[in-house]
C-alpha cells in the first residue's frame, strides 16, 4: 500500500566546490586571526581585536559547515542556529570590549591599523569572491556567506578607522568602528538565527 506520508528529502549530496570553498575560507580565517590578535594588541586596537575575534567565529563556522555538509535538513539547521547564537554572542563581546577600551583611554597606532586592515581586506573580498555563489543556499551556507560579507565591510571600517585616529589623534573612530562591526555581528546573528528555527520547523513536519 502506498504510503501518503511526507518524509524528509535525503541529505543533499556535498557540493565539491563549496567544500573546496570553505576550506580556502577556513585557511585565510586562522590566518587573518593570529596576525589580528598580534597586531590588535602591539597597536592596542579594539577595532582590530574585534575584527580578531570575528575572524576566529568564521574559522569556526567554516569548520563546522564542512562537518554538517551532505547530513539532514534538521542537522545543518541546528548547526546554522548554533552559528547565529555564537554571532550574536560575539557582538555583545566586542559591545564588552569597546567599553573597555573607553575606560583605559589608550590610542591605539593608526599605522599598524591600517597596513592590518588592507591585508585583511584582500584576504576578506577574496573569500567573499569564492563563496558568493553560495548566498541563497540553506541556513546553513547562508551564514557563511554573512560572515564573508561582515568580514570585508569590517574591514574597510578598520582602515576607515585608522585613518580617522591618524586624523583625529582620538581613539573614538577605532571605537566606533569596533562597535559597528558588533551591531553586524548581533544582525546578522539573528538573520541566520530566524532561518534556522523555519528550517528545524519545517524538518520536523517532514519527518
Amino acid at each position: 500500500m502506498a504510503c501518503n506520508c511526507s518524509h524528509e528529502p535525503a541529505p543533499i549530496k556535498p557540493d565539491s566546490k563549496f567544500r573546496t570553498a570553505l576550506w580556502i575560507a577556513l585557511v585565510i580565517n586562522l590566518s587573518l586571526f593570529m596576525v589580528e590578535v598580534i597586531g590588535g594588541a602591539y597597536a592596542h586596537s579594539s577595532a582590530l581585536w574585534a575584527d580578531a575575534l570575528d575572524f576566529f567565529g568564521d574559522a569556526v563556522n567554516y569548520g563546522i559547515s564542512l562537518m554538517v555538509l551532505g547530513a539532514s535538513l534538521y542537522w545543518r539547521a541546528t548547526v546554522a542556529l548554533l552559528k547565529g547564537l555564537t554571532m550574536a554572542l560575539f557582538g555583545f563581546v566586542v559591545i564588552a570590549k569597546v567599553i573597555y577600551a573607553l575606560i583605559l583611554g589608550i590610542q591605539p597606532e593608526a599605522i599598524v591599523m591600517g597596513a592590518i586592515g588592507v591585508l585583511a581586506l584582500i584576504a576578506n573580498v577574496i573569500t567573499a569572491i569564492i563563496l558568493y555563489a553560495f548566498r541563497e543556499g540553506d541556513a546553513n551556507m547562508k551564514s557563511v556567506w554573512l560572515c564573508s560579507r561582515n568580514d570585508a565591510i569590517g574591514n574597510v571600517a578598520v582602515i576607515l578607522a585608522a585613518v580617522g585616529v591618524f586624523g583625529t589623534g582620538s581613539l573614538w573612530p577605532d571605537v566606533i568602528v569596533a562597535a559597528i562591526i558588533a551591531v553586524l555581528g548581533l544582525t546578522a546573528g539573528y538573520q541566520v538565527v530566524k532561518q534556522a528555527l523555519a528550517e528545524r520547523a519545517v524538518s520536523r513536519k517532514l519527518v
